[in-house]
């Protein structure tokens, strides 16, 4: 929503989906509820990619999400719904025409596990060079999971994509790690007078996020106040928010990282090199968020709801 509504500083090319928080088909029409509810719906291109990890069984993230991805609150009757652009061709296809066609020019953003992005990799080796940066939000950097001991959902959904990934990029790679989210929360406060917001946005988030929020201001009491306090963590927003503001993160830190795929405990952790000690390292080294300038966070995420 930050994206669509900063058409200063972006303009969204498309979506693709993956199988995630939920099948793929539910995805898109998540995807389909948040177009409408910008006024996008007849603008932004869907594409429907991988209906399940290249190895891994699918996980379940209801408990968080709801069972139906975006917190089992459906929107209201609309009188006069806008049809959703949605495409025949496959969310792969798509990633690999539209790079094609806009060498150098696409800022991707992935905020789900990365089945559809290691697939174009795989289908286009040149896939990653052609684009002009890409932004994950995924991995952990201390193990510290939440879904599993040691894994970020993103990453533990699909191991093997996201080793490819990481593994070929070839282009200015940014991570937004599990613990870069946790440790910058947006408090209570401020959650509760954003999603206040009397507009169709605002009311419209507010139903989306009451689940989640309800998870988290009850875990708040447990894991995530060893981080930094109680809050809302909305972790997608983090790598949409760097990808379009460059000053939004203040402090980087930059090393070679890579996908555990083996170990009994620790599949699908993100480890990183922090001593520059990685035998045959990656192509490129990731730029992992450390600090963040929260002020300019809260600024988009209250136009946002505009």
């Amino acid at each position: 929503m930050i994206a669509l509504g900063d058409a200063a500083r972006a303009r969204v090319l498309a979506v693709t989906c993956c199988n995630g928080n939920t099948h793929v088909r539910q995805v898109a029409d998540n995807v389909a509820r948040v177009l409408r509810a910008c006024g996008a719906s007849a603008r932004v291109p869907v594409f429907l990619g991988a209906s399940a990890p290249l190895l891994a069984k699918p996980m379940d993230a209801s408990s968080f999400h709801g069972n139906d991805g975006l917190g089992d609150s459906p929107d209201p009757p609309d009188p006069s719904p806008v049809a959703v652009k949605k495409q025949e061709e496959h969310a792969v296809n798509a990633l690999v025409r539209l790079a094609k066609e806009n060498p150098g020019q696409i800022t991707l953003v992935a905020v789900g596990p990365l089945t559809n992005v290691a697939l174009a990799t795989r289908m286009d080796p040149d896939f990653t060079s052609r684009l002009k940066e890409l932004f994950i939000m995924g991995g952990t950097v201390e193990a510290r999971g939440n879904c599993t001991m040691c894994g970020e959902f993103n990453f533990a959904a699909d191991p093997e994509a996201a080793y490819v990934v990481l593994e070929s990029c070839r282009c200015p790679l940014h991570i937004a790690s599990w613990e870069f989210t946790v440790r910058n929360v947006i408090p209570w406060e401020f959650y509760d007078e954003w999603t206040a917001t009397d507009t169709e946005r605002g009311r419209f988030v507010k139903r989306i996020s009451a689940k989640s929020a309800a998870f988290a201001r009850e875990a708040g009491r447990g894991s995530v106040e060893l981080f930094a306090g109680p809050g809302f963590v909305p972790c997608d927003t983090y790598a949409v928010a760097a990808a379009l503001d460059p000053d939004f993160v203040t402090q980087w830190a930059e090393h070679s990282v890579r996908v555990e795929l083996h170990g009994a405990l620790t599949r699908g952790q993100m480890v990183v090199d922090w001593l520059g000690i990685m035998e045959d390292p990656p192509l490129v080294k990731a730029r992992i968020m450390v600090r963040c300038d929260m002020t300019r966070l809260r600024a988009m995420l209250v136009a946002a709801v505009q």
